[in-house]
């Protein structure tokens, strides 16, 4: 009795060198055919380990919608939204029809959303969001974006780095360090930090970005203060700071959302800001027009990443990944005296 597993489209694409989705475009047609050098790589080690194409991926690689998924861990943050509103005026452009949903942070609900959109032959699906640093739900997405892209549809991912897909990546550690030497510019020098979970690798990277800026003039946090990554969060972990009474002059949280609940927290308190203790945050979020003082903040081009990521989305072909920089924004909240 032969009890050898199958051979897989992963096994091929491994052995080709290439990805899954140009294997699977090789193997079982679509419409974005790679190099004619990639083909060939793929037919011989197709070959070489006997695979024999499935008929229902080929089937549906050739009949897919024109539909366009967006995964958002949390469609109410204006972070999120603002990435989203880029997808869908970039898939509106191109006639596309777009579904969307909110994972709210859970693997397995992100998960469960794209099995759902390649099951309904999704042309392509952009998913937004911190990635995790837990291997386990990382293992678990990254083997489902496999199958995904195996399918023969398109997939570009924002702040996910490391997975083997199209990736638009914030550069979240430069942007927070230079936030921080231009505080430091202004006169400040005893910073507390609104990190955000540890289990999110954008609030790590812009926290330790943060403190490397810090490093740089001789400087460390008096504390840092960990918290969710949304309006309470950042309310809470404020109060947590001021609990203490700590001798700081600016807190640092690591996106907008969490900065407006620190600015909150600090109104109830009675503390004035920037008078007694500046803020500032990242991401720069419409939502800071209607915030007062004006907060300092770190911009990064949100609808132009969403936009970018359906494009990357439905043109397909190997992944790679574009930074796009972060630009610090200098406003009321940190205003010196």
């Amino acid at each position: 009795m032969n009890l050898r597993a199958p051979v897989t489209l992963l096994d091929v694409a491994q052995r080709a060198g290439v990805s899954v989705a140009t294997a699977s475009r090789v193997l079982n047609g679509g419409d974005r055919v790679p190099r004619p050098e990639l083909q060939e790589r793929v037919r011989d080690a197709a070959a070489a380990l006997g695979y024999t194409p499935n008929a229902q991926a080929q089937a549906l690689a050739k009949s897919s919608t024109n539909v366009v998924g967006i995964l958002v861990h949390d469609i109410e943050d204006p972070y999120f939204a603002a990435i989203a509103n880029g997808v869908m005026r970039a898939a509106d452009e191109r006639g596309l029809l777009v579904m969307m949903a909110s994972t709210f942070r859970d693997a397995d609900r992100e998960i469960a959303y794209l099995s759902s959109l390649r099951a309904q032959r999704a042309r392509a699906a952009v998913m937004i969001g911190s990635r995790r640093t837990d291997a386990e739900a990382l293992a678990r997405t990254e083997h489902e974006i496999e199958n995904f892209l195996g399918s023969g549809a398109g997939l570009a991912l924002v702040s996910q780095a490391g997975m083997p897909a199209h990736t638009i990546e914030p550069d979240n550690r430069a942007g927070a360090a230079e936030l921080a030497r231009s505080l430091v510019g202004l006169g400040l020098r005893k910073f507390g930090v609104l990190a955000g979970p540890e289990t999110l690798a954008t609030a790590v990277d812009r926290r330790d970005g943060f403190v490397a800026g810090l490093a740089e003039s001789g400087l460390q946090p008096v504390a840092v203060q960990a918290g969710d990554f949304t309006r309470d969060g950042g309310h809470a972990a404020a109060e947590e700071l001021l609990d203490q009474k700590l001798d700081l002059d600016c807190l640092f949280a690591v996106n907008d959302v969490m900065a407006v609940g620190a600015m909150s927290a600090l109104r109830a308190r009675g503390v004035d800001v920037p008078g007694e203790l500046a803020v500032a945050g990242f991401d720069d979020i419409a939502t800071l027009r209607d915030v007062w003082p004006g907060l300092t903040t770190v911009r990064l081009p949100l609808e132009q990443m969403g936009r970018r990521a359906l494009e990357l989305a439905v043109e397909g072909g190997e992944p790679k990944t574009e930074t796009f920089r972060a630009e610090v924004v200098l406003r009321e909240s940190t205003a010196r005296g």
